[in-house]
């Protein structure tokens, strides 16, 4: 297989990605925030020359020093690849080696979140001329529901503890619905008690908001942006942000109170949620993200706990790989991004301690 070409497009070209991180969706909303989107068709053959094959691929750019004009490029969960392919790193370097090309001189490295994955203990590697990137931008290992079951199958193979949890909340009078994107305030308060408690870095309130935004526009009227709010007794005590398109729902944020936790709201709103993408036709639920495998001792472990609770497929993800573009450059970022990952790593364990 080859790239028999690749050829900048309007952005509304990526809206046929199977990735909502590969989207024209995705690359309107990061255009809000210092991101600049660029559209690519790419063009495959198969060895034989017989089979062509176009896929989309969303790039975004973005300054890394203002002062000596230098940028980064990062594909998340990209390139999508055709059926065909028989060797995804080859493809992989190949598109790498005509995007360096292609791209402004100023370009450090480009980094690819890959969206080939493995069930097994070990996330897939890639050789070189790729380098691991010093920390990850999307969750290389999440868990999957798979939503073309019964709901009364997808509860069944929850832990009994969740499904037990869910009702719970329901009985005690948890109220969990689907609330307007107006009540964003709302979660975004409960996001920063959430923050506090559990040592996580969050976005600023206009992120949340310009996402919301995004899917009003209706510019790719597939994603649906959807906020779940529980209220008990008047207050909200938890929320949640869903992202729907097509085949393919996904949790993108959440948040509770350090009060009335043993309500058990979170458990509530993810079936809730699940059920309103099982309805609106998507096949799978992204819990979309969870540590690589069950280590107490992970600053995150509780997480695993919460969303692997829920049953379904365990996944791994390559996770970040950068090709470098200007290689002293990139030495020089990559060994300031690992210093920076391990300070907020430290931090987050002596705030457990």
């Amino acid at each position: 297989m080859r790239l028999k070409s690749l050829r900048q497009e309007d952005l509304s070209f990526c809206h046929r990605a199977a990735s909502f991180l590969q989207s024209g969706f995705w690359g309107s909303f990061k255009a809000r925030f210092e991101w600049e989107p660029l559209a690519f068709r790419t063009v495959w053959t198969d060895d034989g020359g017989n089979t062509e094959e176009e896929k989309s691929l969303l790039v975004l750019r973005r300054l890394l020093s203002k002062a000596f004009k230098l940028s980064l490029a990062y594909i998340p969960w990209g390139p999508e690849l055709p059926g065909f392919c028989s060797d995804r790193n080859a493809a992989l370097g190949e598109l790498a080696a005509l995007l360096k090309k292609t791209l402004p001189p100023d370009t450090v490295f480009i980094r690819f979140d890959p969206p080939w994955f493995t069930t097994g203990e070990f996330s897939p590697e890639i050789p070189l001329p790729f380098s691991r990137s010093g920390a990850d931008i999307q969750p290389p290992d999440t868990v999957i529901i798979d939503l073309t079951q019964t709901m009364e199958s997808i509860m069944d193979q929850m832990k009994p503890k969740w499904r037990y949890n869910a009702r719970l909340a329901l009985k005690k009078g948890v109220s969990v619905y689907r609330a307007e994107s107006e009540k964003i305030d709302a979660f975004y308060a409960l996001l920063k008690e959430t923050a506090r408690r559990d040592g996580i870095a969050i976005h600023s309130a206009d992120y949340y908001r310009g996402l919301f935004e995004e899917s009003l526009n209706k510019a790719d009227p597939s994603v649906k942006i959807s906020l779940y709010l529980a209220d008990h007794e008047g207050e909200t005590i938890a929320g949640i942000v869903t992202l729907f398109r097509g085949k393919e729902a996904v949790y993108l944020y959440g948040a509770s109170s350090d009060q009335k936790r043993n309500l058990m709201a979170p458990y509530a709103l993810q079936i809730k949620a699940m059920e309103d993408a099982k309805a609106e036709g998507a096949e799978k639920y992204d819990l979309f993200g969870i540590p690589p495998n069950e280590d107490p001792s992970h600053p995150m472990a509780g997480l695993y706990r919460f969303k692997t609770g829920f049953g379904g497929m365990i996944i791994h993800h390559p996770g970040s790989w950068d090709y470098p573009c200007r290689p002293v450059l990139y030495r020089l970022f990559r060994m300031a991004e690992r210093a920076r990952k391990n300070l907020r790593t430290m931090k987050k364990i002596i705030k457990r301690r």
